[in-house]
């Protein structure tokens, strides 16, 4: 099997050196449009160190499945609502979790375009929040 990937890969150059920059590009485009990220540890460390304020953007019924101890619950469908919130908090970092970390990144560009210096998500979400068994508030 490994010949026969060989063999289409010499056969196919430029096919897989474009299928390689396709992937690249789209790679370096997500990791633009996320944001800065954080494992759950490194979220533990500045909440603890540093005060961080996190924001869970999933639905209420959601939140109130289980979430960070102290999160605020604004909603990304209804995140613009929240955003003249963000100018209280512009001393303390803002962590932003939602279910699986997908949609984290568009909840950190909006909070980072109100205004806020530093908006971070939480890489893999309450998913991972939970699989490294860390606190979460019912």
């Amino acid at each position: 099997m490994i010949e026969q990937l060989i063999e289409f890969v010499t056969n196919n150059l430029f096919l897989v050196g474009a299928w390689v920059i396709v992937l690249v590009g789209f790679l370096l485009n997500e990791k633009r449009r996320a944001g800065k990220s954080l494992s759950p540890t490194q979220a533990v460390i500045r909440m603890n160190r540093e005060n961080a304020l996190v924001v869970d953007v999933r639905e209420p019924k959601d939140y109130k499945t289980g979430h960070v101890s102290g999160a605020l619950n604004w909603p990304l469908t209804k995140l613009d609502e929240f955003v003249s919130e963000v100018p209280k908090y512009s001393e303390r970092p803002i962590l932003v979790v939602c279910k699986v970390g997908s949609s984290a990144g568009a909840a950190v560009k909006k909070l980072s375009a109100a205004g806020h210096p530093d908006v971070s998500r939480i890489a893999g979400g309450m998913m991972d929040w939970t699989a490294n068994n860390l606190p979460v508030k019912k």
